[in-house]
């Protein structure tokens, strides 16, 4: 099975990118979710269509060693420079209408959409082009993993959102959508034409010129086929918009509880957290910002409580667990964080400084996907890397220890998709003693 760089490329525009983006936009985390997932796969479906031009693969080239992921909100003025370039060489002079179309569908300004226009465009940039370098790929293969993506960029637009209605116009021409057989494409009311040779010397009777035969019959037929062929095409965007509607409203937003309770989290709760925003939460004078009910708050009620305290040993913190609303790390690496990680961190070290006697163990997690020997290595190590940035913070003594669980207790299937999979790959901590 192909690659598919938009799962690459989620993980660089995930809840905290989110968040940020809303707050510096000034829009709704929703607004800039919802504009995200249309911006996305027409970014790389623009990529892919121009998958052999020499431009779009030098830029991805060149991506992976330029930085842009480590900052895609705040690009510098020749970063954003040459990517409005690149928007221009593969969209031409479309770009204003595909920022418009996502402005009104996602409910955001114009000049909201085109800053995450060029956001997602970076992201794309430079996950393609790290997953190049890291896997050796010259630009002949860069195009083929490009042209692989044809067949698949339709089916990934949200509903309410269609090549046609981002007035892309003839861009896709290039390649056949999967679902291209599903469109009735009626380009004229006319009935067919039927040539008929005739000669010009009468020969008598015609015994195949009858009111019941040849034309006369697509009087009835041509209405009723495409009568049906409109009834069938509406069923099909009636189900699409249906199966849209129920797989976006679970995302990796929606790790907020325990362990023990992600299996009994619905949907209507994921569809809950995706809307939520931090808020104030006090720690013993001090402010810190967080999620009502999410890890900060959580943690700081039971210490306020004396649960820690009066808990006699060990086994009655275990099963526990307090997850990450904001923590998380760019794909497949343990030592980089996504934008917007390191303010939670700040808040777990600020947590620790007030209750000093508090002890922790951290864990880390992955979904059910992959070698397991892998998905272990790769918790551990980013258990680990959440260890020593606690130690370099003065409050390492306090972290008893970090341990990679790989996929040990993920609950979802492995071929369920990458949003609902989302709610296993996590970084945890629990009380200790």
């Amino acid at each position: 099975m192909s690659l598919n760089v938009i799962d690459l490329i989620k993980g660089q525009l995930g809840p905290a990118l989110v968040s940020q983006a809303a707050s510096q936009l000034g829009e709704s985390e929703s607004g800039i979710s919802k504009a995200i997932g249309g911006l996305l796969p027409a970014v790389v479906g623009g990529l892919a269509n121009n998958s052999d031009n020499p431009g779009v693969l030098d830029a991805i080239t060149n991506a992976s060693s330029s930085g842009i992921l480590g900052n895609l909100l705040g690009g510098s003025e020749n970063n954003n420079s040459w990517i409005s370039s690149l928007l221009s060489l593969i969209f031409g002079d479309k770009v204003s209408g595909l920022v418009n179309t996502i402005a009104t569908y996602a409910g955001i300004s114009n000049n909201s959409s085109s800053s995450l226009l060029n956001m997602v465009t970076g992201a794309t940039l430079g996950s393609i082009g790290k997953y190049a370098s890291d896997n050796n790929l010259g630009q002949s293969g860069i195009s083929n993993l490009l042209g692989e993506q044809k067949g698949i960029i339709s089916t990934l637009l949200p509903a309410g959102l269609s090549l046609a209605s981002l007035n892309l116009g003839d861009w896709a021409k290039g390649y056949k959508f999967d679902n291209d057989d599903d469109k009735v494409k009626v380009t004229s009311h006319e009935e067919p034409k039927i040539e008929v040779t005739r000669s010009t010397t009468p020969t008598g009777t015609y015994p195949d010129r009858n009111d019941g035969g040849g034309g006369s019959i697509w009087k009835w037929l041509l209405p009723l086929l495409l009568l049906l062929a409109a009834g069938y095409f509406l069923w099909k965007q009636c189900n699409k918009k249906e199966t849209t509607t129920t797989t976006t409203t679970s995302d990796s937003t929606a790790v907020s509880s325990d362990t023990a309770a992600v299996s009994t989290t619905d949907t209507a709760a994921a569809t809950a957290t995706t809307t939520k925003v931090d808020e104030s939460i006090d720690l013993n004078g001090v402010t810190l910002k967080g999620y009502k009910g999410g890890m900060e708050d959580r943690m700081i009620s039971f210490l306020k409580s004396d649960g820690y305290k009066n808990a006699k040993d060990d086994a009655a913190l275990k099963d526990v667990w307090y997850d990450f609303d904001h923590v998380n790390f760019k794909m497949g690496s343990s030592t980089e964080l996504e934008a917007g990680s390191q303010g939670q961190l700040d808040n777990l070290v600020a947590i620790l400084k007030a209750f000093p006697d508090a002890k922790i163990k951290i864990g880390g997690y992955t979904d059910k996907t992959g070698n397991e020997a892998s998905n272990v290595k790769l918790s551990q190590a980013r258990a680990d890397f959440i260890k020593a940035a606690l130690t370099k913070a003065g409050v390492g003594a306090q972290a008893l220890g970090a341990e990679g669980y790989g996929s040990k207790f993920a609950t979802v299937d492995a071929n369920a998709s990458d949003a609902e999979r989302a709610v296993d790959r996590k970084m945890a901590i629990r009380f200790a003693k």
